[in-house]
């Protein structure tokens, strides 16, 4: 992996970060911060995959990856 595509991983997780707050006081600025988290971890969980795969197998990294990786980002910013 090279260093522009960690720091685009990097940058991206930053700013999805910044659109999670401590405290929601309206259902619909809950509702973003999940999607946005789902998002997020699908977009990060697809480069890993990308990261790691190679062949034909990188299909199947980079689809496993995104899966994984929405299901961990719904998982912290969803309640």
């Amino acid at each position: 992996m090279n260093k522009l595509t960690v720091i685009f991983i990097l940058a991206g997780g930053l700013a999805l970060s910044s659109c999670q707050s401590a405290t929601t006081s309206s259902t619909r600025a809950g509702e973003f911060g999940c999607i946005a988290g789902t998002v997020g971890g699908a977009v990060v969980g697809g480069f890993a995959g990308a990261a790691i795969g190679s062949g034909t197998g990188q299909l199947w990294a980079v689809g496993s990856g995104a899966t994984l990786g929405a299901a961990g980002g719904n998982a912290l910013t969803c309640y």
